[in-house]
């Protein structure tokens, strides 16, 4: 058990007692608050796992370097190479998005001191350096590459200079202080850190952190790897308070160097949804199975690298009573009512966690009572799949979000859907779902809200909304 009164340095049994902390109940947590922690850590694993093998790595990108090559000597891109370019760049900025919102998730729960926790999130920062890494070479004396990754992209609402705001924050000594203050604590202590991932059954994180570890940025001038060595060993010197500042530290890290891509000034910091609790209940009272929530944050990352204004959607599988009513079982979460993919994966979720969002619309398939159930049957047999950050639509072991609802109505009752190659793959986005559901008059629009203005709108009303957002 922990000892509520730590001496002033880390020793090793200090360390040995923090190890304790992910098995046991530390002085001050109650089991209840032990179990949110855990299940904290299982999420932020659930979204490493997904994005980790996303992220560029240097044996993948020898096309992409020839090609960066090519087109510095002819001094601009051709087609195929510039799509090639967009895949990889794009799958980073998606990959990138989800493993700074998975540490924006832990920072309320550095307190635990929980070493899990610290291996997540340095876990992810290293990742995010490396792969940034491997991006920065393919710009390196080629400026035909940088301003190729500088361009605004309207297919992905790209914005212009996002290359040059991820490079300038990841240059910032700052970063690379805070990034080393992470790395120092990581390798003083990386027998504790691996036993603690062995014990909580997250071993396959140690063996990508092993994997990260040659990549480790080398020492650069002498002075500042003095003067560095110097602060981090009085750093570990300190209280027990020690181990939370290199946390804190790391998590600025992820606030400065992750979070750039974010939308600044959409929308006022710490400001509520759009959809309140009155809208949801309203909302729930006109639901029924099968429906599909297209939904949308005005802030969110995901809108700059997603084509057009629709970037998420859902589906309600319906109250467990509905459900039996269709014939379908009731498995896991009866209390659920969404199926829907997310950085975390594929899970059964509560209505208010779905329509926590700005603005949404809800659309309904024109199909008979069997051929509902069997679509819902046929989506709820992917439920805890990992998210697919390759969105790659030929495979069915990982999904996004709107392959859920491909999955479980292409081919029920006639419905087709057509994939568009966008970025070099094969995918249905949200928009592309919903234009070709009214063209081809697959699904009825029910209810549009945060479409123009902030309130419910039923029919033709909520049509015609919805319409003028499909540019």
């Amino acid at each position: 058990m922990m000892n509520p009164h730590p001496p002033k340095t880390i020793g090793s049994s200090l360390l040995e007692n923090r190890l304790d902390c992910y098995c046991k109940i530390p002085p001050g947590v109650n089991a209840q608050q032990m179990t949110k922690i855990d299940q904290v850590v299982a999420d932020g694993w659930s979204v490493l796992r997904a994005a980790w093998p996303a992220l560029p790595k240097q044996d993948e990108l020898n096309i992409e370097l020839t090609d960066a090559e090519a087109a510095q000597a002819r001094q601009y891109y051709l087609p195929d190479e510039d799509e090639r370019l967009r895949e990889v760049y794009t799958r980073y900025l998606a990959a990138r998005s989800s493993l700074w919102e998975m540490v924006r998730t832990l920072r309320p729960h550095l307190r635990s001191e929980d070493l899990r926790v610290f291996a997540l999130a340095f876990c992810a920062a290293a990742a995010l350096m490396r792969s940034a890494d491997f991006i920065l070479t393919l710009t390196k004396d080629r400026p035909v590459v940088w301003k190729k990754l500088d361009e605004a992209e309207p297919r992905y609402g790209l914005p212009a200079k996002s290359f040059t705001r991820i490079y300038r924050n990841i240059s910032s000594p700052k970063w690379m202080w805070r990034y080393r203050q992470g790395r120092g604590f990581y390798e003083a202590h990386r027998a504790e850190i691996h036993a603690a991932l062995r014990e909580g059954g997250l071993s396959e994180m140690i063996r990508w952190l092993e994997q990260e570890e040659p990549h480790f940025p080398s020492q650069k001038r002498t002075f500042f790897t003095r003067f560095y060595e110097y602060r981090l060993y009085s750093f570990l010197r300190r209280s027990g308070s020690g181990y939370r500042k290199v946390m804190f530290s790391l998590f600025r890290l992820g606030g400065s160097a992750i979070a750039d891509m974010r939308q600044p000034f959409v929308k006022p910091i710490g400001a509520q949804k759009k959809v309140s609790a009155e809208v949801r209940e309203t909302t729930r009272n006109l639901l029924r199975p099968g429906d599909v929530f297209v939904t949308r944050h005005e802030d969110a990352m995901s809108n700059l690298f997603l084509p057009g204004y629709w970037p998420h959607a859902a589906l309600y599988l319906g109250t467990p009573e509905e459900r039996l009513a269709l014939g379908i079982r009731n498995d896991g979460d009866t209390s659920a009512t969404v199926l829907e993919a997310k950085k975390d994966g594929v899970k059964f979720r509560q209505l208010s966690e779905t329509l926590a969002v700005d603005s949404f619309v809800v659309v309904r398939p024109r199909i008979s009572k069997e051929e509902l159930a069997e679509a819902l049957t046929r989506a709820m047999t992917h439920e805890g799949k990992l998210y697919d950050f390759v969105f790659d639509f030929r495979k069915a072991d990982r999904l996004v979000c709107t392959e859920v609802v491909y999955r479980a109505y292409h081919g029920v009752g006639g419905m087709d859907f057509e994939l568009s190659k966008r970025s070099g793959r094969l995918v249905l986005s949200a928009e592309d779902f919903l234009r070709q559901g009214l063209a081809k008059d697959l699904f009825e629009v029910i209810l549009t809200f945060g479409v123009g203005d902030n309130v419910i709108r039923h029919g033709d009303s909520a049509r015609s909304r919805l319409k003028a957002t499909l540019r």
